[in-house]
């Protein structure tokens, strides 16, 4: 008579389930209301609250490139001061991206909202480190 490795995992489900649907009466049912329509949740957002970030946002890039194209900018390197700056712009956005995900505050209803969101966090970004680059003074 060979003993299998499956029987005993069986006698073990079956002991679990006679302890565990003892538990589970009608008095859990009560108190976990299955029987009532679950409520919706509300949340603490307004309806607009990512556009009116996103439009928060977007003003401020624009003063800030505003700011930063004024006057012009110094000759040597112009191209690649350009696009270094992007770069290092959306890196930090990535990052706060990547921040957002964790916290679990980084979900969309739909693919416009998050366009909108990103979009803009990736220019305030990018505007935000070519204003320091440029007029700061610390890199020129």
């Amino acid at each position: 008579m060979a003993w299998n490795f499956l029987d005993g995992l069986d006698i073990i489900v079956d002991v679990l389930e006679l302890f565990g649907s003892g538990s589970r009466s009608t008095s859990d049912r009560k108190s976990l209301n299955y029987d009532e329509k679950p409520q919706k949740k509300s949340s603490g957002r307004s309806k607009y609250f990512t556009e009116k970030v996103s439009a928060g946002l977007i003003a401020a890039t624009i003063f800030l490139f505003l700011i930063v194209f004024k006057d012009p900018l110094p000759a040597e390197n112009y191209t690649q001061t350009l696009v270094v700056t992007s770069l290092i712009g959306v890196v930090i956005s990535f990052v706060m991206f990547f921040i957002l995900h964790v916290m679990e505050l980084y979900y969309f209803k739909n693919i416009f909202k998050l366009l909108l969101f990103s979009c803009s966090v990736i220019a305030f970004f990018i505007s935000a480190v070519m204003y320091s680059y440029f007029r700061s003074g610390w890199f020129i």
